[in-house]
């Protein structure tokens, strides 16, 4: 059996945000039009580390892309300095299920994020937004950046860590990115001030608290909410969610795992009804969510399956026209 080895490197260079923003639409659109089979995803705590892992499968029939993806979040590695994320997804052919492909998953990860808060920044965000808020300053936080950037011209970036050094590193190297990321990138030393002036407000942290507070945030800000991926994590106040106009990936799998949902509706602020529907549904145009400039918007991210391998698909197909990548007989 021949299996293509991608190493990180190989995927950056077979796969650039817009195309990552393309297929991650069309995944969405494909769920909601009930052609995509995504199972739920199985987890396994591994409670003495803190830490968790995700074994994640998906079929997209219409690009014949099969595939799943092993993750693995662990926040205690920062003590180490070592990776919070570290992640692997396999391809397999359709037709036959020969694994195929074989590839790093933890840049993968952070692309196909970023790109899902692409796909809904560009449906739910006021088409004036100018400036952005990051919350977390790992690789999440750039991808988030430079998502937002592909689909608004955004002019400004706050970005807000609680470790200020890091903030300020991650300033320093995404000035320097280029198009279509902006150079006023400026580190800030309170939620507030990243809030205040935020249009768009990207959260990508692994806070069970919320990181800001509701009485700071600007009229009409769309927030993506990517980070907590446990019911007992809560990046987003419940004020916030009150008032927002709330748009999912995934409903099912919110209800399962999204803490910045599951804790108000468990104490009565909100029921299931709150949630308006999914992004695939936004991107079918079977629903609306921003009625008005003053609109709230607020999309959960608790990652799926179908993007994974959406992405997977296309970093493949590109890796092979250039010639990236290891070829391996098992």
């Amino acid at each position: 059996m021949n299996i293509k080895i991608l190493s990180r490197h190989d995927v950056q260079r077979s796969v650039t945000m817009p195309q990552a923003i393309g297929v991650v639409k069309q995944a969405f659109i494909s769920l909601a039009q009930k052609k995509a089979i995504l199972p739920l995803r199985t987890q396994v705590a591994v409670k003495e580390y803190e830490g968790i892992t995700l074994f994640m499968p998906a079929y997209l029939p219409e690009i014949e892309s099969l595939g799943a993806k092993i993750v693995s979040v662990f926040p205690q590695n920062v003590k180490n300095n070592r990776p919070t994320i570290h992640a692997m997804v396999i391809i397999c052919e359709a037709r036959t299920g020969q694994p195929s492909a074989m590839m790093d998953g933890t840049y993968l990860t952070a692309l196909r994020t970023g790109a899902a808060s692409g796909v809904a920044t560009d449906l739910l965000a006021r088409k004036e937004a100018k400036t952005a808020a990051i919350f977390g300053a790992g690789v999440q936080g750039r991808t988030q950046l430079e998502a937002i950037c592909c689909v608004r011209d955004i002019q400004k970036i706050l970005v807000y860590d609680k470790n200020l050094q890091s903030a300020r590193s991650f300033s320093e190297e995404m000035q320097k990115h280029g198009e279509p990321i902006p150079g006023d990138i400026v580190a800030v030393d309170s939620p507030e001030k990243a809030v205040s002036e935020a249009d768009v407000i990207c959260v990508a942290t692994t806070s069970s608290i919320p990181v800001f507070e509701d009485k700071h945030l600007k009229s009409g800000v769309h927030i993506n909410g990517v980070g907590s991926y446990t019911p007992q994590m809560q990046e987003i106040p419940e004020k916030t969610i009150l008032r927002a106009k709330v748009i999912v990936d995934s409903v099912s799998a919110s209800l399962e795992e999204a803490g910045d949902l599951i804790i108000p509706l468990k104490k009565g602020l909100i029921d299931e009804s709150h949630i308006l529907g999914e992004l695939g549904q936004v991107a079918s145009g079977f629903i609306s969510a921003r009625e008005s400039e003053a609109d709230i918007t607020f999309f959960k991210s608790v990652g799926l399956a179908i993007q994974d391998v959406a992405v997977a698909e296309l970093a493949l197909r590109k890796a092979t026209e250039l010639r990236l990548g290891m070829d391996l007989e098992l």
